[in-house]
């Protein structure tokens, strides 16, 4: 009786000390005596203390980082690459196994194995050419990856290149190129916006010349128009008086220079005169002698 008593305790504490609670983002294995025994799913379980072990497994994707490290490109520059790796155990049993069986940390192998991958890709590459193609270089880490741990039981979700970053000397050098072209580009900005400025002055000077252009070429007429007018009145006015036109021209040139003439009294160009002034002549009367 006395022994019952005793079993009842140590019963229920193996019992509750076997419990064992997996969640739905973990699966586990369970080991009998250092040998694998079953396979636990999420859910209740119950171990033999002791005698079982439950080791449990993540199945989300996890991230490791490959940590920075320096790689030697292909044009002798010291590049400091760092990268990181998506990955996640598959939670059927036989992948699960594998993450722990046949791989030891898979989690620490990925982190040397993204190493000494970039160190191959990006030693092949100039620091140039190592930026340009970062999606290059993205791809053929995940292959490679994808292709080494197959046997893990885990799958490669995606790989990130963070940072290939050259010297100092070299990245303020590169700083310097960057400003030197932004200022080029801000020059020529510039020059291209005087130079719209200029031609527009020119076809305002152009506009403006033209216009004085067209304005004398009208005044030009309009004195044309006028010289035509005066010849056609002449022509009217002075038919068959041509050499009364003469005389009227000789003495136009003739007052020109304050010269004196002695016209007599009644001759053709006095009436003349007279007629275009409009004045009557006032014939004079000689004494005879």
């Amino acid at each position: 009786m006395n022994i019952v008593k005793l079993l009842i305790p140590v019963a229920i504490f193996l019992f509750f000390a076997g419990i064992r609670i997996i969640r739905p983002t973990s699966r586990g294995l369970i080991e009998r005596l250092g040998k694998y025994s079953r396979f636990a799913n999420p859910g209740f379980h119950w171990i033999v203390p002791v005698i079982e072990k439950m080791y449990i497994v993540n199945v989300t994707e996890q991230m490791v980082d490959a940590e920075p490290q320096e790689i030697i490109t292909n044009d002798n520059l010291n590049a400091q690459v760092d990268a990181q790796v998506y990955s996640k155990v598959k939670s059927d049993e036989a992948s699960v196994k594998s993450s722990q069986y046949n791989v030891n940390d898979y989690k620490e192998q990925i982190v040397n194995l993204a190493r000494t991958t970039l160190r191959n890709i990006i030693g092949t590459l100039t620091l140039k050419s190592a930026n340009s193609e970062r999606g290059k270089i993205n791809s053929e880490l995940h292959r490679t990856l994808k292709d080494e741990t197959t046997s893990w039981g885990i799958e490669i979700v995606r790989t990130e290149l963070k940072q290939i970053d050259p010297p100092k000397d070299v990245q303020d050098t590169m700083n310097k190129v960057v400003k030197a072209e932004n200022e080029k580009i801000a020059a020529i900005d510039f020059a291209t916006a005087r130079e719209t400025v200029a031609d527009g002055e020119k076809r305002a000077k152009i506009k403006e010349a033209e216009g004085i252009r067209q304005a004398r070429i009208l005044q030009a007429q309009g004195e044309a128009e006028a010289i035509r007018l005066v010849n056609e009145a002449a022509d009217k006015y002075f038919i068959g008086n041509a050499q009364l036109l003469r005389k009227l021209q000789a003495l136009e040139s003739a007052l020109e220079d304050n010269a004196k003439i002695v016209v007599p009294a009644g001759s053709d160009i006095i009436n003349l005169i007279g007629d275009m002034a409009g004045i009557v002549p006032i014939e004079r009367k000689h004494k005879e002698k």
